[in-house]
């Protein structure tokens, strides 16, 4: 598994793992917010809640914001500083995370390519010991990211603008287990019409 992989200890598990999906955002490159966006005929916002439930996470929160929607089989956060970017997202998700939850495993919406595989490989880290792991592509980490409960108020402080658990990643790094995710995944996301295009291109070929 890469960095980290020594700390890995035994397999007993402290609690459940939730899983938290970024939806929040307009899509002003799109135009029209991403949660919204259907990619082989179904929505961003309903693909990565299926990523997450299938990965092994339980519950499933999403945080909306420019976009306010129904989402089956998840729970929604209206986040109202959405506009000040992913930072306030990232706040407002771990301020709704249950007290029965030990950990929570955060995704973007606009990377539909990141799959359940990749979820449950991070998970699978935390069952093993990890306290706080990242999906790696190449090498360079990406997402999605694991948080043990003890790491929520540090990444809480740091997380600001449009930025979420990235200076977290890179201050405590020695903490964080990667997990490498290129034989599963992709971090590709979408920002432009072109973007989805191509994806969708990809999932008919596949």
């Amino acid at each position: 598994m890469g960095t980290g992989e020594a700390r890995l200890g035994g397999s007993e598990r402290r609690g459940p793992v939730a899983g938290l999906l970024l939806a929040a955002g307009s899509g002003s490159r799109l135009g029209r917010p991403k949660a919204l966006v259907e990619l082989g005929g179904e929505r961003l916002v309903d693909r990565g809640v299926r990523m997450l439930a299938e990965g092994g996470c339980a519950p499933v929160l999403v945080v909306l914001g420019a976009a306010d929607t129904r989402v089956e089989a998840a729970l929604t956060v209206h986040n109202t500083d959405w506009s000040s970017g992913m930072g306030s997202s990232v706040r407002a998700g771990i301020d709704a995370l249950p007290d029965s939850v030990d950990a929570v495993l955060v995704a973007l919406a606009d990377q539909p390519l990141v799959t359940p595989a990749a979820v449950r490989r991070l998970v699978e880290a935390y069952e093993q010991g990890a306290r706080a792991a990242v999906a790696t592509y190449n090498g360079n980490p990406r997402n999605p990211v694991l948080l043990g409960r003890e790491h929520w108020s540090t990444v809480y402080s740091m997380a600001e603008r449009d930025v979420g658990a990235r200076p977290f990643l890179r201050a405590y790094s020695h903490l964080v287990t990667s997990v490498s995710c290129d034989d599963i995944a992709s971090p590709e996301d979408i920002d432009t019409a072109e973007d989805l295009a191509r994806m969708s291109e990809m999932l008919d070929r596949a």
